[in-house]
């Protein structure tokens, strides 16, 4: 029973921020700065034009040169601060510093990135589409504790969907295409030798969403991504970072590379069900 209320408790405490979202409290300073800007702009163009038809007795008519246009600002894009604090929560949810099971208010993470509420709970409404954390009402938002069978079924899925076009790429991508992606691999592998789990899982997207891209299909891309987004959610008893098994599955990156190189379909098959299952991490 204790454990039960404690999960259920809403996270009032302070934080420090998450990672890199130190970061969002400059970003909506900076938004702040260019509404008010804007509005000096705007009152600078009016006393001009006011003025500018003035003129004393005895002054020429000759008309006076057309000031300089002002040039328009840019728009200040509110989903901007909106989309820096989604990304510092998913990273969090990954890196296990939102721990699943427990609620979080959205005053209480406001507070924490030093910004309003309203680009907190758009945030934390995206998360829930995506199986993230669910709404509790009045309370803000749980993690959602995640099973070992999810998971699975998630990775069954997604093998479903990707070995049949990575094995249509490997037969039609030429060799020099799959080179391109190397870069993307090593930077998997550089994230797994650091032990840098957050950091390993977008960077596994982007090779992914690379190679998918290939087949030109954005449909597909959207819907493998969001498979891939939501297999990387922890567990409800998330393990200790194994740093060996990471860094075997960054490994996979660069084999499968090599496999899709040589159009050896059997090894590409292979590799890509046995990367899905083991990314169970």
């Amino acid at each position: 029973m204790e454990q039960g209320a404690a999960r259920e408790r809403a996270t009032e405490r302070p934080y420090p921020p998450f990672g890199d979202s130190a970061r969002v409290p400059e970003q909506a300073r900076s938004a702040e700065q260019a509404r008010s800007a804007e509005s000096s702009r705007s009152a600078e163009q009016a006393r001009g034009e006011h003025t500018h038809g003035e003129r004393t007795h005895g002054e020429s008519a000759a008309p006076r040169p057309a000031p300089a246009p002002v040039p328009a600002p840019r728009p200040v894009q509110r989903h901007s601060v909106r989309d820096q604090i989604l990304e510092a929560l998913r990273t969090a949810l990954v890196g296990g510093e939102l721990v699943p099971g427990e609620v979080y208010s959205g005053p209480a993470l406001a507070e924490r990135f030093g910004v309003s509420a309203t680009p907190v709970r758009e945030a934390m409404q995206r998360l829930a589409v995506e199986g993230a954390v669910e709404v509790v009402p009045n309370r803000g938002f749980r993690v959602t504790e995640r099973t070992p069978r999810e998971l699975a079924e998630l990775a069954e899925v997604r093998a479903l969907i990707e070995v049949p076009v990575m094995l249509r790429l490997a037969r039609t991508v030429p060799a020099a295409r799959w080179a391109e992606l190397r870069p993307l691999a090593e930077a998997t592998g550089a994230a797994a030798a650091r032990g840098d789990r957050a950091h390993y899982a977008e960077t596994d997207r982007a090779f992914h969403r690379a190679v998918l891209a290939l087949a030109g299909n954005e449909q597909l891309l959207a819907i493998a991504d969001d498979l891939h987004r939501r297999s990387q959610w922890p567990l409800i008893s998330a393990p200790a970072l194994r740093h060996g098994e990471l860094v075997a599955d960054a490994a996979e990156h660069t084999a499968l590379l090599d496999a899709l190189i040589a159009q050896d379909l059997p090894v590409v098959q292979s590799l890509v069900r046995e990367h899905f299952a083991g990314s169970e991490y």
